[in-house]
């Protein structure tokens, strides 16, 4: 049984089409400095210590079928970012939906990808070790949905790769519960795995734990229980989301520290993100995984998610013209 194809409903199929829009909007929208602007005008000040630094913390949340999906817990994940990284949101939380929402609503797009985040700003003229000196900017734009793997390769399974010349940063370090711009271990691992001949990374701890992929959570199936790490990843909205998939399919969930001999025993293994839900995974080191069973769990939650999700699950309506 082929996987539900995702894409090809957003894109190829016309179910979900886009709204009028401007036509300054067509690739996207930005916000910025309190207005709205083409996403390609958009721009950061070279002297941003976000751009200078990596001092930021942002979030992502996406829309399907013109509805965004679990948009409350990404407020909250991205509330706590900006605590846990003492940074100061220019914008309440209700400005935020406003916000979230108008640059969806501008570029009409029913599948989106909408990204905001909160950089600590300039640095100050005193006392650059002040936190309270600094005034934090505020930024976010829209652009159409993005898949870490396409249909086909949802279907064949991600090939996976174990990096082995990087760690994740450790979690005392730059805590990755919350969203940040340190993603030079996750890029690094990926160009690694695609050196040798693998979609996609994961990284493990300094003690060879899991933790997660770059811009993913994951997940492996063990004799009726899924696994996922609980520590040196991010507090995932769609690992949140399968979370309660689990359930639905019988599966009993256990959140814990697993080494890399786990995931190598695993009947299943799949990854989670915004920007794709739940993504199989084919091969480990270039070892198929699930033979003989085809992926069946990570497959049915694979389908649950997307039918739910366009059947309303979790879903906060945008407010088209």
């Amino acid at each position: 049984m082929a996987l539900t194809r995702a894409e090809e409903v957003m894109y190829s199929s016309g179910a979900h089409p886009r709204h009028r829009h401007a036509p300054e909007f067509e690739e996207g929208v930005a916000f910025m400095f309190g207005e709205y602007v083409p996403v390609e005008q958009a721009g950061v000040p070279i002297t941003d210590t976000g751009f200078m630094q990596a001092d930021g913390t942002y979030d992502v949340v996406s829309v399907s079928k013109g509805m965004f999906f679990r948009l409350e817990d990404h407020l909250d994940r991205f509330e706590r970012g900006c605590d846990l990284f003492r940074m100061r949101n220019p914008y309440s939380r209700q400005q935020m939906r406003e916000i979230c929402e108008n640059l969806v609503r501008l570029s009409g797009f029913q599948d989106a990808y909408v990204w905001y985040g909160v950089t600590r700003g300039q640095m100050p003229h005193t006392d650059r070790n002040d936190v309270n000196l600094y005034e934090c900017q505020f930024y976010a734009f829209v652009i159409p949905y993005l898949f870490i793997a396409d249909d086909q390769m949802r279907e064949k399974g991600l090939a996976l790769h174990v990096s082995q010349s990087y760690i994740r940063i450790p979690e005392h370090a730059v805590d990755p519960r919350a969203k940040n711009f340190h993603w030079m271990d996750l890029k690094l691992s990926l160009f690694e795995a695609r050196d040798k001949g693998h979609d996609w990374s994961v990284l493990l701890d300094v003690d060879g734990n899991l933790t997660e992929c770059p811009g993913a959570n994951i997940f492996f199936i063990k004799d009726g229980r899924i696994c996922t790490p609980a520590n040196g990843c991010l507090e995932g909205i769609t690992r949140l989301a399968t979370f309660e998939l689990a359930k639905e399919v019988g599966l009993e969930l256990e959140v814990g520290r697993f080494h890399v001999s786990a995931l190598e025993a695993a009947d299943e293994i799949f990854l989670t993100s915004t920007a794709g839900g739940i993504i199989p995974v084919g091969s480990l080191g270039g070892k198929p995984i699930a033979s003989n069973r085809e992926n069946a769990y990570t497959r049915r939650m694979h389908d649950l998610y997307w039918t739910k999700r366009w059947a309303g699950w979790h879903g906060t309506p945008v407010a088209y013209d």
